[in-house]
């Protein structure tokens, strides 16, 4: 008994499940909008499944794909497979039944959920390989995490409306952005071995002006989707709060100083996407 609950805590640790809080408010922000409201409480239940076997199904075939690059590398290789902790067959197999999961949760959903799993699912493993071929991986990373609100509103509405690929849009340019920050830490590591990444092309400075700017984009569409939706004053002020929540997390770093990294990557980033969808949560619920 003691050595599966070991097993399960180092398998919620390396798929870092608690994460899943980046995504799952945008998710629940489309779906609040997509019906005007709640939806039936058994669409709110497999979505949330959806969302997080997604989510685990990515990371951990990130793990297993990424298991000799942590290794490698003197930040990761205290990571599950490279500190011997789990095998690669074991996260396999669990990437195959997270898998499994997702696929059955979109069956629960709607036909058209079902039929662009396989898509989800490809963007989602796909992922793990960018890095070795191109510098814009994170733009990667944030369409993986970016699907996620048109696939509640595909949940909820059973089609797509192309108003909700703003917000996908906008949750692209988000994740990107701070996955370039955290990218920084592996500077010297991803030059020294040759992996692509944003900050080992360009270098810290030019790297930090660019996660500045996904980030002042996604305030731009945050704008763009408050006007499609026609916020009233509570939505206006979420974008208006996330706004100053970036700011806030980008004062916490600097090219010369990544000391605070972890709060401003884990804590700041939970935050801007709770404080967004209790924003537009009340929005909804004050127009009706």
């Amino acid at each position: 008994m003691a050595g599966i609950l070991s097993k399960t805590r180092t398998t919620l640790e390396m798929i870092k499940w608690e994460h899943s809080i980046f995504a799952l408010p945008f998710a629940l922000t489309a779906m609040l909008l997509a019906a005007n409201g709640l939806p039936v409480r058994r669409t709110i239940v497999w979505i949330v499944v959806a969302m997080v076997a997604a989510r685990s199904a990515a990371m951990a075939f990130n793990r297993w794909a990424d298991a000799e690059l942590d290794a490698a590398n003197p930040r990761t290789r205290s990571r599950a497979i490279p500190a011997g902790l789990l095998s690669r067959q074991f996260v396999l197999g669990f990437t195959c039944v997270a898998g499994l999961v997702f696929v059955l949760a979109a069956a629960e959903l709607n036909r058209l959920a079902l039929e662009l799993a396989p898509v989800a699912l490809a963007v989602l493993l796909g992922y793990s390989y960018l890095k070795r071929v191109t510098r814009w991986s994170h733009l990667g990373l944030g369409l993986a995490l970016g699907l996620a609100p048109a696939a509640a509103w595909i949940a909820v509405r059973g089609s797509l409306d192309a108003r909700i690929l703003v917000l996908t849009a906008a949750v692209t340019f988000w994740v990107a952005g701070f996955d370039v920050l955290y990218a920084c830490q592996d500077y010297e590591h991803d030059h020294a071995v040759g992996l692509r990444s944003l900050p080992q092309s360009v270098g810290l400075a030019a790297a930090f002006w660019a996660a500045r700017g996904m980030h002042l984009a996604m305030l731009a569409l945050l704008v763009w989707f408050g006007w499609l939706f026609h916020f009233w004053a509570a939505g206006w002020l979420g974008v208006g709060v996330v706004g100053v929540l970036l700011a806030y997390e980008h004062a916490l770093v600097s090219p010369r100083d990544l000391g605070r990294l972890n709060a401003a990557f884990f804590t700041m980033n939970g935050v801007i996407a709770m404080v967004f969808f209790g924003f537009v949560a009340a929005d909804v619920w004050i127009r009706r």
